[in-house]
C-alpha cells in the first residue's frame, strides 16, 4: 500500500465525518439571521416609541383643551400653568421638543371662524388675532366660539436606523367652553417658557 492511499482512506473517512456533522447548523443559522432579528427589534422600538408619543401629544391636546373650555375666564397666570401642564402630560418624553398653542375661535353669523379674544402658546408661534380658521363642518355653528388646542412633537428616533429625519407629530382639537359661551383670555399671554427639567 502506497503511502498516498494511506493517507487518502483517513482523509476520506474525516471528510465523510465532517460532511456528516450537523453540530453547528444552529450557530451557523443564528449568524445568518442574526441582522434580521436586530433590523425587526430596532424597527419595531423606533415605531413603538413614534406611537407612543403620538398618542401623548393626542392626550396633551385634550387635556390643555379642556381645561381652558372648563373656565369662563382666565388669567396670565393661569394660562401659564395650564401652558406648563402640558409639559407634564407629555411626560416621560422630553418636553423640549413639545410646542402647544391654545386658542379662542369665534363663528360669526356667516360661518366664518377666525381666532379671537386670545392665542397663547407654549414653546410655539401663538396665532394672531383675526387669524382665518378652517373648521370641519360639523363645528360651524353661527355666533358660537370654541377653544382651539394645537400640540405638535418633533421627534428624533435615537437609532435612526428605520425612520431616519424627524417626525413632526402633531394634533389639534376644538372644544366649546363649558361655563359660558366664551372664555375670556388673559390680559396678556406668558411669556417665554423654560421646560421643566426631565
Amino acid at each position: 500500500m502506497t503511502l498516498a492511499r494511506r493517507l487518502r482512506h483517513p482523509l476520506a473517512r474525516l471528510a465523510a465525518a465532517f460532511r456528516n456533522d450537523r453540530c453547528g447548523t444552529s450557530a451557523i443559522e443564528f449568524a445568518l439571521l442574526l441582522p434580521v432579528i436586530l433590523t425587526v427589534y430596532i424597527a419595531g422600538t423606533e415605531i413603538s416609541n413614534a406611537i407612543a408619543i403620538d398618542r401623548k401629544v393626542t392626550l396633551t391636546a385634550r387635556t390643555v383643551t379642556d381645561l381652558v373650555s372648563r373656565a369662563s375666564s382666565i388669567s396670565t397666570g393661569d394660562m401659564e400653568d395650564v401652558l406648563i401642564a402640558s409639559a407634564a402630560v407629555i411626560s416621560p418624553y422630553v418636553p423640549n421638543y413639545l410646542s402647544f398653542t391654545v386658542s379662542e375661535v369665534y363663528i360669526d353669523n356667516n360661518g366664518n371662524a377666525k381666532v379671537w379674544g386670545f392665542s397663547c402658546s407654549y414653546q410655539g408661534t401663538p396665532r394672531n388675532i383675526g387669524d382665518p380658521v378652517t373648521l370641519p363642518p360639523q363645528l360651524t355653528v353661527n355666533n358660537s366660539y370654541l377653544i382651539w388646542g394645537e400640540a405638535q412633537y418633533s421627534y428624533t428616533p435615537p437609532i435612526a436606523y428605520v425612520i431616519s429625519g424627524t417626525l413632526n407629530l402633531a394634533d389639534q382639537i376644538f372644544m366649546s367652553p363649558r361655563m359660558s359661551s366664551s372664555v375670556t383670555g388673559p390680559p396678556s399671554c406668558p411669556g417665554t417658557f423654560t421646560p421643566p427639567p426631565c
